[in-house]
């Protein structure tokens, strides 16, 4: 067995019959001990309430206060610290929820851009360890360090320590690590000890680890596949074992592969670094329900604009519209349509966005509305002439045009006529 000092980052062999568990070297009570210690190479880092970690930091007087990143009455928790979740409050639930249960709370509106430096500034560290990051989000990735013990001197785990440290340290925020053999365990790992956690999962005790586990916990198990599966009384992960893999893929399809495979603690993806971006979206939450369709394709207009800036930002064009509503009862529906060629304009998105919409305009009352662009391709072979739109290569080089303004007198200097109509700006 070997122990791992998260403080000193030091290795060394638990002291036999010592029963006081602190660090040799430091006399640090963080340890993590495991006989797959310094044989493991994949890890999932996750930063702890990170939005609401990075407002505390830049505001000390926040420290001891339960802090809730998010809109205002109307929308969502976007994050919460650990004191608001003592409360339980939890990300993505309403505004109005979170406030009964911790009406003392400090409401911050969400800062994007500080949250994304902050990101970049900690994936530039995993970056210098290993080439092998795959971002999940702006606060969470997989590093894969197998092979660079040499390079770095120390084994993964070691070096994970270091990283973690170095963070807390140096940008004042704090992550919890997992690390296994895969990527699936890896990540159940960095939830096991939040905040500043550090725990392991090794191949020897994946099975009788997962095996009491929700089958929830199965990566890409959702809502209506759990609830099929409890239909057919698997409810523990050790329910899956009797089945064989063509059993599994007959019932629920592809995914009855991974079932087979998770269960049993199997994962054989890799970490891919630089994942491709798979969609771009935008939306807004309501200061009121409403269903009026003129009312909502207003709120859809900026949406679409803002939308196609960033695909023209990401030089990508879509061939997918999806529009997304929200019910007053927090129900989502949402509509897809794939179009004949790519897009980057937004008013080839409004177009497709109310084509999806008038038909849900049926009196019922909406809190959100938004549009999202799939199926992404390169800039190059989005707006290209049509025999049966032939104007379209010219639309593009206006929007190319209009954004060319903004970009040099800000992003209110110049407006098509559709963005000045509606009832307002969006919450």
């Amino acid at each position: 067995m070997t122990q791992l000092c998260r403080d000193c980052c030091a290795l060394t062999a638990p002291p036999r019959g010592s029963p006081e568990g602190r660090c040799p070297s430091c006399r640090s009570r963080r340890l993590v001990a495991h006989p797959e210690l310094t044989g493991l190479s994949i890890a999932h880092l996750d930063c702890d309430a990170f939005y609401a970690s990075v407002e505390k930091r830049d505001d000390p007087g926040l420290r001891d206060r339960p802090v809730i990143v998010g809109g205002g009455q109307r929308g969502v928790v976007a994050a919460a610290c650990y004191v608001a979740r003592l409360y339980g409050v939890r990300s993505a639930m309403p505004m109005f929820k979170a406030l009964a249960a911790c009406p003392d709370a400090v409401v911050i509106k969400p800062d994007m851009a500080k949250y994304r430096a902050a990101g970049e500034e900690i994936r530039a560290r995993m970056r210098a360890l290993t080439p092998l990051v795959e971002p999940l989000s702006i606060d969470e990735a997989f590093l894969d360090l197998t092979g660079t013990e040499r390079l770095h001197q120390a084994p993964p785990a070691v070096v994970l320590a270091r990283l973690a440290a170095e963070i807390e340290r140096d940008l004042g925020l704090t992550v919890s690590i997992g690390l296994s053999h895969n990527k699936f365990l890896a990540k159940i790992a960095s939830d096991l000890d939040k905040p500043r956690g550090f725990a392991v999962i090794g191949a020897a005790e994946a099975r009788d680890f997962l095996a009491d586990r929700p089958v929830s916990l199965l990566w890409g198990v959702g809502r209506a596949l759990n609830a099929a599966l409890e239909r057919e009384g698997i409810r523990k992960v050790r329910d899956l074992w009797p089945y064989e893999e063509f059993e599994l893929i007959a019932r629920h399809g592809a995914i009855g592969r991974r079932l087979y495979r998770m269960c049993r603690g199997l994962d054989d993806r890799r970490v891919e670094p630089d994942q491709p971006t798979k969609s771009i979206s935008a939306e807004t939450t309501f200061e009121r329900n409403f269903g009026d369709p003129q009312a909502l394709l207003a709120e859809l207009w900026p949406l679409c604009e803002k939308v196609a800036r960033r695909l023209r930002k990401a030089e990508l064009g879509a061939r997918t519209v999806t529009l997304k509503l929200k019910t007053g009862q927090f129900r989502n529906l949402t509509r897809s349509h794939r179009l004949a060629s790519p897009t980057q304009l937004a008013e080839v998105l409004y177009r497709e966005g109310e084509a999806l919409l008038l038909p849900a305009c049926d009196g019922t009352a909406f809190r959100l509305i938004g549009i999202g662009a799939s199926e992404l391709v390169p800039a190059a072979e989005a707006d290209q002439p049509d025999l049966l739109e032939p104007d379209r290569g010219r639309r593009a080089e206006v929007a190319r045009a209009i954004e060319s303004v903004r970009q040099r007198l800000g992003s209110d200097s110049i407006a098509l006529g559709r963005g000045l109509k509606g009832p307002g700006k969006p919450h």
